[in-house]
C-alpha cells in the first residue's frame, strides 16, 4: 500500500498514522477509528503485532509466542473488555491452577481464583494472605481503572487507591516480610515482584506483586488459544471492520515520510521518537528522552519437548505459569544482579506450558515450553545453562525431554523489536519516578512537543503489559486537542 493520498487535502483533519502494531498502537487505532477517524497504521516487521507475535522458532508445528505469553491484563483492560468483537474472535484459555511456585522440598504454592484455596498453600500465612489479598481483590473493579490510567492525585476511584497506595509503595521485599512468617509465602509473592524487573529492595517494587497476586484471583492469569498473535490478529479485524488499514514491511525512518497533515502517534520508545523526529525536538525535551531510564534484559529460551515437564511436584502440571526461583532472598538477588549489570547463578525463571492446555500449539503427543530470566541490558551471553539448571531443579529429567531449543539474548530481542532497548521488555524501568514521570515529567505524557504528534507506547502511562491502555489514552488525548 502506498500513502499518496492519505492526509491530503480537506481530509487531513480526520485522518492518522498510528507507526507501529504492537497493542497500544493498535488500541490506538481502534480509538480513533471508533470516533471517525481514517487511520493507517505502519509496521516495519513483516507481520503485524509487536509483542504480541507468534511463530514456529523450533521445528515445523510447534508454535511459540516471541514476546507475551500469558495475558491476565488483556482480559483485565477496561478498554478491550468493552470490544464485543475482540471477545468473540479471541479465545482465552484458563489452566487450573494460574500460577505454581514450587520449592526444593517438592511442594509448591499455588494461586487460584480463589483466595481460600490459595491460602491453604501458603502454610501458616494463609490467614496472612487473606486478610492482605481480600480488599485489594474486592476493590479490582474499581481500581483497574485508576491503575491503568496516568497518575493523577485525584484519582477516580478514592477509597480504594487510599487502601491500596501506601502497600503498593512499598519494597516488595519490605512487604513480604512484614506481612508474611515463613519462606513459602515470602518466596512466592517475591516471584510475582520479580516481574517488575526491578530490585526487589526499591519502592514500589511491591505493587508488581500485589497486582499480579489480585489478577490471579480477580480475572486468571489466561492464554490466546493458538498463540499470542491471535491477540493481535483480533486487534486488526476489528480496526479493519473500522475502516482502518495496517501495512507492514515498512519501516518509517522520519517523520517527513508521513502526510503532514494527519494526526501521528507513534508506537515507539523515546529513542524511536528521537530518531524519527530529530532535531526538530526541543533540545530541552530531547535532553529528558535521552535520559529516559530502560531496565534489565532478558535471556530467553523456546522448546520443543516430546513430553511434559517431569515436575516433583505434579500440582505444576495444573498451572500454565510457573515461577522457579524458590525464596525470597534468591529472587531478590537474581533481580538485583540483573539491574547492577551481573550475572547470577540461579536466576530467578518465568516459565510457560502453553500445550498442557492448547494442544493447537504443538504436533500431537508432544509440548512447547516458554522460558527466560532477567540479565544485564544489551547482554550476549548464552544463559541456557543457568536456565536449564533451575528447570532440572524443580523438575528432574526436564533436559531428557528437550527435542529443540531456540534462544534469543538480550540484543536479540531488541533485533526483535526495537522498542525492547537492550533486551527491556517493559518499555522502560518501572521505577517510581517513571511512574510518575513517563517518558517525562509533564500533566501531558502523550503529547510531544511537536503539533499533533502522540508517543503512545509502554513508555507512557500506565507502562508494560498487553492491556492496549497507554494507546487509548495516547488517542484520547489527540483527539481531546
Amino acid at each position: 500500500m502506498r500513502l499518496a493520498n492519505f492526509g491530503a487535502g480537506e481530509a487531513a483533519l480526520k485522518d492518522a498514522v498510528v507507526v507501529g502494531s504492537g497493542p497500544n498502537g493498535l488500541a490506538a487505532a481502534i480509538t480513533l477509528a471508533q470516533a471517525g477517524v481514517r487511520v493507517r497504521v505502519i509496521e516495519g516487521a513483516a507481520t503485524a503485532g509487536g509483542g504480541c507475535r507468534s511463530a514456529v522458532l523450533t521445528l515445523p508445528g510447534f508454535v511459540h509466542d516471541v514476546c507475551s505469553a500469558i495475558h491476565p491484563l488483556t482480559v483485565a483492560s477496561p478498554f478491550f473488555s468493552t470490544l464485543a468483537d475482540f471477545q468473540k474472535r479471541v479465545e482465552f484459555i484458563y489452566s487450573p491452577v494460574a500460577l505454581a511456585h514450587p520449592f526444593d522440598d517438592g511442594t509448591a504454592a499455588l494461586f487460584m481464583r480463589d483466595i481460600d484455596a490459595t491460602a491453604q498453600t501458603l502454610g501458616r500465612d494463609a490467614g496472612a494472605y487473606k486478610r492482605l489479598m481480600t480488599p485489594i481483590v474486592r476493590d479490582w473493579p474499581q481500581l483497574r481503572h485508576d491503575l491503568l490510567a496516568p497518575l493523577s492525585p485525584f484519582p477516580k476511584h478514592l477509597l480504594p487507591m487510599a487502601r491500596f497506595g501506601p502497600l503498593a509503595l512499598l519494597p516488595a521485599t519490605t512487604l513480604a516480610r512484614l506481612t508474611f512468617r515463613d519462606a513459602r509465602a515470602r518466596g512466592a509473592f517475591a516471584g510475582m515482584a520479580a516481574h517488575s524487573v526491578l530490585p526487589l529492595e526499591f519502592a514500589a517494587s511491591g505493587a508488581y506483586g500485589l497486582i499480579l497476586a489480585t489478577l490471579a484471583h480477580a480475572v486468571g492469569w489466561p492464554m490466546p488459544r493458538g498463540g499470542a498473535q491471535a491477540i493481535a490478529n483480533g486487534l486488526i479485524d476489528i480496526l479493519r471492520e473500522l475502516g482502518g488499514e495496517v501495512e507492514t514491511g515498512r519501516f518509517v525512518r522520519s517523520l517527513d515520510e508521513l502526510p503532514s497533515g494527519a494526526l501521528k502517534l507513534l508506537d515507539t520508545s523515546p529513542n524511536g521518537l528521537l530518531s524519527l523526529a530529530g532535531a526538530a525536538l526541543p533540545q530541552g525535551y530531547q535532553r529528558q528522552l535521552q535520559r529516559f531510564q530502560h531496565g534489565p534484559g532478558v535471556f530467553k529460551i523456546d522448546y520443543a519437548l516430546s513430553e511434559p515437564i517431569p515436575w516433583r511436584a505434579r500440582e505444576c502440571a495444573q498451572a500454565a505459569t510457573v515461577h522457579l526461583g524458590g525464596t525470597l532472598e534468591e529472587i531478590a538477588a537474581s533481580e538485583r544482579a540483573a539491574w547492577r549489570g551481573e550475572y547470577c547463578a540461579r536466576p530467578f525463571v518465568l516459565l510457560a506450558q502453553h500445550t498442557l492446555f492448547d494442544p493447537t500449539r504443538a504436533p500431537a503427543g508432544k509440548h512447547t515450553l516458554w522460558a527466560y530470566c532477567h540479565a544485564p541490558r544489551g547482554s550476549t551471553r548464552d544463559l541456557t545453562g543457568e536456565i536449564e539448571a533451575q528447570i532440572e531443579r524443580f523438575a528432574p529429567g526436564f533436559r531428557d525431554c528437550v527435542i529443540a531449543r531456540h534462544t534469543m539474548n538480550a540484543v536479540d530481542m531488541q533485533s526483535h523489536d526495537l522498542n525492547y532497548i537492550g533486551g527491556d521488555i517493559n518499555g522502560g524501568a518501572g521505577t517510581l519516578w517513571q511512574t510518575i514521570a513517563r517518558p517525562t515529567l509533564s500533566a501531558r505524557p502523550y503529547r510531544t512537543p511537536l503539533p499533533g504528534v502522540f508517543l503512545c507506547s509502554s513508555s507512557t502511562p500506565p507502562g508494560g503489559g498487553v492491556h492496549g491502555m497507554c494507546g487509548v489514552h495516547a488517542a484520547r488525548a489527540a483527539l481531546s486537542e
